[in-house]
């Protein structure tokens, strides 16, 4: 454990003092958190200190290397990972299930993982959805406590932590299922070269988009980055240009309502999974454009 306290030492001693962690060295810090060989409190100690001093890009990939190890992976062909906060969603309904339904003829499997709830936005998770409907063939499920138990038993310091942490970054693309592409929400385009140069190497085609609450579902208009090749492109897409009116909620929405939602959805969440799937076959190089997608998938409905 003495050798944990240069970690802690070196973001949480202010300013002057603080400094980043090599490569090798956050992967030495990962693996002892995820093993647990050191105390609660000086995990909590840790994460808040890291999270004020802010994470550096190699501190992210030694800790995503770190996790790769403890990682159970099952290999998905054909598969676009939708990388999901687990903190949940407040005030609107999940619709990847819609869209996965409306791939299932399309050759692409979708890719998604959940956990018990996260801090710090005490929404509805993916775990809660996935556990209360009937998932179609194309739609693989992965829960957290199955496939990488070490950082889901993390969940109560987390949680009486009660803050937003490096973690919430690492967790949202575990490659559990070994895609090829992959897809996250961005709230800001400042974020958008931070994702790239965080997970950009670990995919075929990986694709930012401002999606509704952090997620990767488009909503409302935003910008879609995708990085291949070492290049990234951005494009913008306004769900009005394909007819789609959608308002936002103001009031926050319950479980009940949220599977509802699935199981009789409105017109407009019917519509915005469609133009989902349609960015989501372009992103997996399935169609050369979205507008291309889009007829494609109205055809063959």
């Amino acid at each position: 454990m003495m050798n944990f306290h240069k970690y802690i030492k070196a973001v949480g001693t202010g300013p002057k003092s603080n400094h980043d962690l090599s490569f090798e060295e956050s992967a030495d810090m990962m693996t002892q958190i995820l093993n647990r060989s050191v105390h609660g409190e000086q995990i909590a100690a840790f994460l808040l200190g890291w999270r004020m001093k802010s994470e550096s890009i190699d501190e992210f990939k030694g800790a995503i290397k770190a996790c790769d190890s403890f990682i159970k992976k099952r290999h998905i062909e054909d598969s676009l990972e939708l990388g999901y906060p687990f903190d949940g969603k407040a005030k609107n309904p999940y619709i990847f299930p819609l869209v996965s339904q409306i791939l299932q003829n399309q050759n692409l499997n979708l890719v998604v993982s959940g956990d018990i709830l996260q801090p710090a936005k005490c929404g509805i998770t993916t775990k809660y959805i996935c556990d209360n409907i009937k998932l179609p063939p194309n739609l693989y499920y992965f829960d957290r406590f199955d496939f990488f138990k070490n950082l889901h038993d993390l969940s109560q310091v987390r949680n009486r932590l009660g803050l937003r942490t490096g973690l919430n970054t690492i967790e949202k693309l575990s490659q559990v299922g070994n895609s090829q592409y992959a897809i996250t929400g961005v709230f800001h385009k400042p974020y958008v070269k931070k994702y790239i140069e965080i997970f950009g190497y670990r995919y075929k085609r990986l694709a930012l988009i401002q999606g509704n609450e952090g997620t990767p579902e488009l909503f409302s208009k935003g910008s879609l980055w995708v990085f291949s090749k070492g290049k990234t492109e951005e494009f913008e897409i306004n769900p009005n240009f394909y007819g789609i009116k959608y308002k936002n909620p103001i009031e926050r929405i319950t479980q009940e309502e949220s599977l509802q939602q699935l199981k009789n959805p409105t017109k407009e969440c019917r519509e915005l999974a469609l133009l989902n799937a349609a960015i989501y076959l372009f992103v997996s190089n399935r169609a050369n454009s979205i507008d291309e997608a889009y007829e494609k998938i109205k055809i063959s409905r």
